[in-house]
């Protein structure tokens, strides 16, 4: 499988400048383990990742700083957030906000989900239909997917059968049933929270 950040750079959600792969890591050669040429090619290869701009790039929500703007919303802003989830995801402070507080409730994957599925019906060709498709269902949808999100067996089914050649459709009644629920039940606890209290002040 593709790495999924390689694919959605937007769902690079928590990521900042601690984590590993904005360091050169120096690989630790062990010569019971692997020897001096397969260390070598290791560093060569995460030499070359590194250099990748979607590791680097401004995406949705994974610079660093990005809540930090977020933050700094004015109230008027974030008072209007308040009016509709639609206008809090179309904001991206508001998605940021929104994010951070999901991060804390340990359920980003239903917005990670979304904003996957906003950029899969973003796509121009067949082409790159199927790899999207195969990186959301293999992260999202099939059984213990790492961030597997919390929809009927029918949807899950319905996905499973139509991934070998997906359609721009075949994750919109997923994607219906997740915006649901962050709308009904994380949205309202959101408005409830510490993170957008501190942004009407």
């Amino acid at each position: 499988m593709e790495n999924p950040l390689l694919l959605f750079p937007q769902l690079n959600i928590s990521a900042s400048k601690d984590k590993a792969y904005y360091k050169k890591t120096v690989i630790k050669e062990e010569p019971h383990k692997a020897s001096k040429a397969g260390a070598k090619q290791k560093r060569n290869r995460l030499s070359l990742l590194l250099q990748k701009p979607e590791f680097h790039e401004g995406d949705h929500l994974g610079k660093a700083g990005s809540l930090t703007k977020a933050a700094s919303v004015s109230p008027e802003e974030a008072v209007k957030w308040g009016e509709s989830f639609d206008k809090l995801l179309s904001e991206k402070a508001g998605l940021d906000a929104f994010t951070k507080f999901l991060k804390s409730e340990f359920s980003e994957e239903n917005i990670e989900f979304w904003i996957a599925c906003e950029d899969y019906k973003k796509s121009r060709s067949a082409h790159e239909l199927l790899p999207k498709a195969k990186t959301i269902y293999e992260t999202f949808i099939q059984k213990d997917a790492p961030k597997e999100i919390n929809i009927d067996f029918h949807t899950k089914n319905d996905i499973s059968q139509k991934i070998s050649e997906p359609t721009l459709s075949c994750f919109d009644a997923a994607q219906s049933s997740i915006y649901s629920l962050m709308a009904k039940d994380s949205f309202p606890r959101f408005l409830r929270s510490d993170v957008y209290r501190e942004l009407l002040q």
